[in-house]
């Protein structure tokens, strides 16, 4: 019989705060690796200047345990269960929103979320929805992983759905994604990661906008027409001349990544969601050996 995990509040609730500061704090080796290939390819000098002081801006904020950029974002957690879990899925919600609570307060970071209307700020990164809490399953067995992402508010702000016509295929879909990267320029902070999202339902295509754009470099997608739509459009993507910072080069984007999900025949949603250069995350994996630190 398969050992279950049993998974105390308590440390979701230390987990979700440690993971608040850890991603706000250390890019993800990927994004580093990233950033030295574009350098190494970049034939814009004024591109290979920017590329390079961003570079250097990283390492020293790392080196003297700053945060990497002032927007401490939307709090996101992506709270994937394995099959032979035990939580309490109301006490784990409630852990998680106590812990952005305890690291907005305890680092001190300063908190960017406010009520919609009135625009008040409660000072705790939380309020109603936030932190964002997706909960998915696994076939894994006694495995809980906790994703932390804080989305900043200029990536975020590139954010695009178009319902698109089924009769215009596929050039349409690549035709929206380019035109909203050229519209996005510089405003997002790139070299970005392009997420794009196609099918499904409305809400379903911009949330997987978000999963593609919030993926790690060098991870594909699962269906083969996604994955070269990815490529197609990285290549398209780049050939812009919009570069690092928006100043120029051949640097636009670090890689378009895409999901997709089934639709119904007479739509063809299609929905963009950007990631900045500093695409931060940190993750838990809590097992029956305890609790692994990661990105």
């Amino acid at each position: 019989m398969t050992a279950r995990l049993q998974v105390d509040p308590a440390a979701i609730e230390e987990a979700a705060k440690l993971l608040y500061i850890r991603a706000l704090k250390l890019l993800p080796n990927d994004i580093k690796q990233a950033f030295a290939r574009l350098d190494a390819g970049e034939t814009d000098g004024t591109a290979r200047t920017v590329l390079a002081t961003m570079i250097q801006n990283i390492a020293v904020a790392e080196a003297r345990d700053n945060l990497l950029c002032q927007d401490t974002g939307i709090p996101i957690y992506n709270v994937t269960i394995g099959r032979a879990v035990d939580v309490d899925g109301a006490a784990l919600k409630a852990a998680i929103r106590r812990g952005v609570e305890r690291a907005t307060r305890e680092h001190p970071l300063r908190s960017s979320v406010v009520h919609p209307i009135t625009r008040r700020n409660e000072q705790t990164s939380c309020g109603a929805l936030v932190p964002v809490i997706n909960i998915d399953f696994s076939d894994r067995e006694a495995e809980l992983r906790l994703e932390m992402i804080p989305k900043g508010s200029g990536s975020e702000n590139g954010s695009f759905l178009k319902m698109a016509i089924p009769a215009e295929g596929v050039d349409a879909i690549k035709t929206f994604v380019v035109d909203r990267v050229i519209e996005a320029g510089g405003k997002v902070c790139p070299p970005t990661i392009v997420g794009v999202g196609v099918g499904g339902t409305s809400d379903l295509c911009v949330h997987l906008a978000k999963v593609a754009a919030t993926r790690p470099l060098g991870s594909r997608c699962a269906d083969p027409e996604g994955a070269r739509l990815e490529d197609e459009l990285s290549r398209a993507v780049n050939t812009l001349g919009i570069g690092p910072q928006g100043l120029g080069g051949d640097s636009t984007a670090f890689a378009v990544h895409v999901e997709l999900a089934a639709t119904h025949i007479t739509m063809n949603p299609v929905a963009v969601n950007i990631q900045c250069h500093s695409a931060r995350r940190a993750s838990a994996t809590f097992t029956l050996r305890g609790v692994e630190i990661g990105t």
